[in-house]
């Protein structure tokens, strides 16, 4: 009976263990701007040379005094090209716009099961493998930022590696400041993003 008793108790303990590394960890971080606080979830299980590179960057420090520079909106877009609309940041004109950054090996949509739904943050690129530490957040759902998607003419769309869960309200905020041929005026100021 007692062997039984200590049977039971080591499969139920074996079971908990199994059971806890099913549950995936998505790691948060905050990006601290002169507009307010946004948290960020993000994926490492669907995107993890993304999420791995962000990661690195903000422990590194590059993101502190860099900013949100650039806005795509409905007014602000050429007549008959696919539209969107976003916020972009990063170390564009920053004190740290000179690191010498490796490009991340691209993990489109297709791969990660991610879509470029409102709030989503992805990495900017111009080739594929080209994105670094320059990223965006969706304001609405911009499908055309997917695999397959009309925004890139390779059509294998941008890396969505997270998403916004708390401070939309900062995003849209940040959305509505002034700016003058997609450049905000001036840029919002991203004081840091850190870890939560």
């Amino acid at each position: 009976m007692k062997n039984r008793i200590i049977l039971i108790s080591l499969l139920c303990f074996v079971e908990a263990g199994l059971a806890c590394k099913d549950k995936t960890f998505h790691p948060l971080v905050v990006i601290e701007t002169s507009a307010g606080d946004i948290t960020v979830e993000l994926y490492p299980d669907k995107a993890p040379r993304t999420t791995s590179a962000f990661l690195t960057y903000i422990d590194s420090g590059y993101y502190t005094e860099s900013s949100f520079y650039r806005i795509l909106s409905e007014d602000n877009q050429p007549t008959g090209v696919p539209k969107s609309e976003l916020i972009q940041g990063g170390l564009w004109k920053s004190k740290n716009s000179n690191l010498n950054v490796e490009g991340i090996v691209h993990e489109s949509t297709k791969q990660s099961g991610l879509s470029h739904i409102n709030g989503t943050l992805s990495l900017a690129r111009l080739a594929p493998g080209t994105g670094s530490t320059e990223f965006f957040i969706c304001i609405g759902n911009q499908a055309g930022f997917d695999f397959g998607g009309e925004n890139n003419p390779d059509g294998q769309g941008y890396a969505a590696f997270g998403r916004v869960i708390q401070g939309m309200d900062v995003v849209m905020k940040i959305y509505r400041r002034p700016e003058t041929n997609q450049y905000f005026i001036p840029p919002i100021r991203i004081n840091n993003i850190v870890k939560k």
